[in-house]
C-alpha cells in the first residue's frame, strides 16, 4: 500500500447518467435590478372593476350585529343581524338568519326569519324556508322550498310607502 492519495478517475458512465424527470425546475432568483429591466405587473387592476366585499359566516360560526356594504353575503351558520347596502345573500342549507335584510338579490336554502326586502329576484330553493315579512321584485320557489308570513311584490312595497308619505 502507499501512502500517497488516490487521484480521482474520471468514469464518463456517471456523468452522462439519462435524466430524470423531477416536475418543474425552480425559478432562479431574479436579476438585480441594474442588470434587468423592471418586470411588468402579472395582471393590471382596473380603476373600474375593484375587489368585491364578500363576508362568509361559516358553519357552527354564530354572527350578531349589523351588516353593511357587502356585495355578497354567505350565511352557513347562524346569523342574528340587519343587513343593509348590500348586494346579494346566499343562505346555504345549514345557514339560518333571523333579524331583517334589504337586499338586491337572494337566494335561500337554509332558513330566512324576520323581515326581507329583496329588489330583484328572492330564489328559495328546495330546502329554504322563509318566515316573516317579505317584499321582492321577482320570485322562484322550488319545489319543496317554503314562503311564511306577509308577502308582497317590491312595487306594492312601494306603492303603499308613497301613499303613506302622502
Amino acid at each position: 500500500m502507499s501512502d500517497t492519495p488516490a487521484t480521482p478517475v474520471y468514469r464518463p458512465e456517471i456523468a452522462k447518467r439519462p435524466a430524470m424527470d423531477l416536475g418543474p425546475k425552480p425559478v432562479a432568483p431574479a436579476a438585480p435590478a441594474a442588470a434587468a429591466p423592471a418586470a411588468a405587473p402579472a395582471a393590471p387592476r382596473s380603476n373600474d372593476a375593484p375587489e368585491p366585499k364578500v363576508l362568509i359566516i361559516g358553519r357552527e360560526i354564530s354572527l350578531n350585529g349589523q351588516i353593511t356594504a357587502c356585495d355578497k353575503v354567505v350565511v352557513e351558520g347562524k346569523v342574528e343581524a340587519t343587513l343593509t347596502d348590500s348586494r346579494f345573500i346566499e343562505i346555504a342549507e345549514t345557514g339560518q338568519f333571523k333579524g331583517s335584510a334589504e337586499i338586491d338579490d337572494a337566494e335561500i336554502r337554509g332558513r330566512f326569519e324576520g323581515k326581507l326586502t329583496v329588489r330583484g329576484r328572492l330564489l328559495i330553493r328546495g330546502t329554504g324556508k322563509v318566515m316573516g315579512e317579505i317584499a321582492y321584485g321577482q320570485i322562484e320557489v322550488e319545489c319543496g322550498g317554503e314562503i311564511t308570513g306577509t308577502v308582497q311584490t317590491s312595487a306594492a312595497t312601494r306603492l303603499a310607502t308613497s301613499h303613506a308619505a302622502e
